[in-house]
């Protein structure tokens, strides 16, 4: 967490690809991600006190690749419990979505809870991960909560990040913890007391009409924020409920682990069934390796060269229209190596599979220069051949006029 902080490249990457939406509900300013096939029932992502919209964009970037339509909003300024379930339900209605399942991290697990107990209709299942039932430890805890709203930010901040486990981290881990900080920074102080706010507020979590089979808990086994003993409560509420265990990822498993927290996502949706529509995502192929191609040779033929290429975002039956997004470069700053490589690369068909080729740098850039450059050198060499032959034969017509010369002398 010392030094400079630069952006992993594949969040510069996601937020160059998905837009942004800021919509006004009443009084309240929502901050969300909507991306995926509009005719597939939304994961809505609830962050902690510590995030934002932004820190989903893992599971945004691989779920929707996926056919899966993920929702990733920020927790708006909302100073109660029941504003917020009044709030967020108006913010469902704005965004014409009716059933929803909703994967919650701390603070945003707790508030899905709630939300599933006065609004039982809208949630279909729920996705909790570090979080708890109810506010009093963190009211206790916090014995200057009835001033937040006059704290100034910087402690407000601090208080924030003393949360989050200290210590020597796993490169991913501390990577992670990276992103959350400069996530915090962007903030404002109202922000951040609302948060605190219903995190103190006394409130817990009563009986949901959710069977515990729809309802998944995946926890962090290494440390987190959340107090063990809350974790277990939350086990203990739903006893039958689907267990996905994490060795490790600390306080953000969705930034450290995220290849292993979208697969238990996806196994719960399916699991409830929600199934994906891989079809409408952009350049997916329904029949197949071969099968595919053939057909798609058999359009080319039947296309007039002259024709100019059609635009999906101009079709309105096309439910993914406005949301494009090819592969992504993985990694960061420190990857710029490996990314270097995979912007290099050419996917080649072979059967029923896809190859990756990895090219050196520069060359598709350069195959004119390096064609023109290979003729010149072919041409040099074959004149030299030429001269060379020229020089031996000279050589001998003058050997043999000097045999012929000597007797004469």
């Amino acid at each position: 967490m010392k030094g400079v902080y630069s952006a992993p490249g594949d969040y510069i990457y996601f937020k160059s690809q998905v837009p942004l939406h800021k919509i006004p509900i009443g009084t309240k300013q929502w901050r969300y991600y909507d991306f995926g096939p509009k005719v597939v029932p939304p994961l809505i992502c609830l962050p902690g006190t510590a995030g934002t919209a932004d820190v989903c964009y893992k599971q945004i970037m691989s779920l929707s690749m996926k056919g899966y339509r993920v929702i990733s909003v920020d927790i708006p300024r909302v100073w109660n419990h029941h504003e917020w379930i009044l709030a967020f339900e108006k913010f469902l209605d704005a965004i014409d979505v009716h059933h929803i399942h909703i994967y919650g991290t701390s603070l945003g697990g707790f508030l899905a809870q709630l939300f599933a107990q006065h609004r039982p209709r809208r949630v279909r299942s729920l996705i909790l991960s570090n979080t708890f039932l109810d506010t009093r430890s963190f009211s206790a805890a916090m014995p200057w909560a009835p001033v937040i709203s006059w704290t100034p930010s910087f402690l407000l901040k601090r208080y924030v990040l003393t949360g989050i486990h200290d210590g020597p981290h796993e490169p991913f881990i501390a990577d992670s913890v990276d992103f959350v900080v400069s996530q915090v920074e962007t903030l404002s102080r109202e922000d951040l007391a609302s948060r605190l706010t219903l995190t103190t507020d006394a409130a817990s979590v009563g009986p949901l009409l959710l069977t515990d089979s729809f309802i998944t808990i995946m926890d962090t086994n290494d440390y987190s924020g959340i107090p063990q003993q809350l974790k277990d409560e939350v086990g203990e509420r739903y006893p039958d409920a689907r267990r996905a265990q994490l060795k490790s990822g600390g306080d953000f498993p969705f930034l450290s682990r995220p290849d292993e927290v979208n697969l238990h996502l996806q196994l719960h949706l399916r699991r409830v069934g929600v199934e994906p529509r891989p079809d409408l995502v952009p350049g997916f192929s329904k029949g197949g390796g071969g099968s595919s191609s053939k057909e798609n040779e058999k359009k080319d033929e039947k296309k007039d060269p002259e024709d100019p290429p059609k635009d999906d975002r101009g079709n309105p039956d096309n439910p993914f229209a406005e949301t494009r997004l090819p592969p992504a470069p993985e990694g960061s700053e420190s990857h710029s190596s490996d990314n270097q490589l995979v912007s290099n690369a050419k996917f080649c068909h072979v059967g029923n599979e896809d190859m990756m080729v990895s090219l050196p740098s520069g060359f598709l850039n350069n195959q004119h220069a390096i064609a023109t450059e290979f003729v010149m050198r072919l041409s040099w060499e074959i004149f030299a051949l030429h001269l060379h032959s020229y020089h031996v034969v000279s050589l001998y017509i003058s050997l043999n006029c000097n045999r012929k010369l000597r007797p004469l002398v």
